[in-house]
């Protein structure tokens, strides 16, 4: 064992590391995840491996793989962090009151919209929190990327997290009126089916299906979209241009309704709404930040602007 090596919160700085790395994937990785340099944390893994007189990682020039030592050392090492910080909340009070760095994904265009209010909220209200607020449509992986919780808009594709219902969202078609000049009034689902399209393509592609709010009727019909993306935005902003119709978030059009810029197409027929899930991987123990965040994030959902309780939808459904 090294005998300059400090005890205590030098020891769970160091298997702090080791678990950082093997969930990160590299050593570089868990470098900029905690924020220091690729050297300081070899030499934390290699003063690690001294104190135990084992090898826990044999690194090649493009790999990484642990050793059963090493396997047997991060499991440990996971249980003793968890079981640490949950001493340091109980003796420190930070069990009601969280403190350090929260890490949170959420979708670009909800993320730097609708939630930046609340994000305000929370930390008005916590002034020893700091967010980290990460904005990409994509699920996260949350071990590697070192993310606490993540705001999720859609169905679940991942079932070894937790997920949260929180509320869910209206989906609205609608278009330009000069898209809208010169056809046929339109009476019946079937008659959008003639009409350009732009297609959000993360939720719809070449097909769109409609539900009649009253009798739950359902329309499928085929499109061929004038242009695609996977730009909520995007779409709102070709819907405006005239060149197509769109079915977007209607939190994302409420005023260029109200302006008359964009107007809502057979609004007795919408789409299935989407849910919006707060997912967090599974853990023996909660920090303050990430359960005060939750209960937050429960609390504001269903009153922002374009969202509504979820209470009324069918779980099982919106994972399908």
């Amino acid at each position: 064992m090294n005998k300059n090596f400090n005890p205590a919160g030098d020891r769970i700085a160091i298997l702090q590391t080791f678990v950082r790395i093997v969930e990160s994937g590299s050593l570089t990785a868990a470098a900029a995840q905690l924020e220091t340099t690729q050297p300081t944390i070899s030499r934390r893994l290699q003063t690690l491996e001294q104190m135990l007189g084992v090898k826990l990682i044999q690194r090649t020039t493009h790999t990484m793989k642990l050793t059963d030592d090493g396997e047997r050392c991060y499991q440990h090492a996971r249980r003793l962090i968890e079981s640490w910080q949950m001493l340091e909340d109980e003796v420190s009070g930070a069990r009601d009151e969280p403190a350090g760095v929260l890490r949170v994904r959420a979708p670009h265009a909800f993320g730097q919209d609708q939630l930046i209010g609340p994000l305000g909220d929370y930390l008005r209200r916590y002034p020893q929190i700091s967010i980290e607020w990460i904005l990409n449509d994509r699920s996260p992986d949350f071990i590697p990327e070192g993310i606490d919780c993540a705001i999720h808009v859609g169905p679940i594709t991942d079932p070894a997290v937790v997920a949260v219902l929180l509320a869910e969202v209206p989906r609205l078609v609608v278009a330009a009126p000069s898209v809208l000049a010169g056809h046929e009034p339109l009476i019946k689902p079937a008659d959008l089916a003639g009409l350009p399209w732009v297609a959000l393509s993360s939720f719809y592609r070449n097909d769109v299906t409609l539900h009649h709010l009253a009798s739950g009727e359902q329309y499928r019909f085929d499109i061929s979209p004038r242009l695609s993306t996977d730009s909520l935005y995007a779409v709102r902003k070709a819907a405006i241009e005239g060149l197509g119709v769109g079915m977007v978030s209607s939190w994302v059009v409420k005023e260029d309704l109200d302006a008359g810029i964009l107007q809502h197409i057979l609004p007795e027929w919408q789409a299935a709404p989407l849910p919006i899930y707060l997912l967090y991987p599974y853990a023996s123990y909660y920090p303050a930040r990430l359960r005060k965040f939750i209960t937050l994030m429960k609390e504001v959902m269903p009153g922002l602007t374009g969202t509504r309780s979820a209470g009324q939808i069918n779980e099982a459904a919106t994972r399908g």
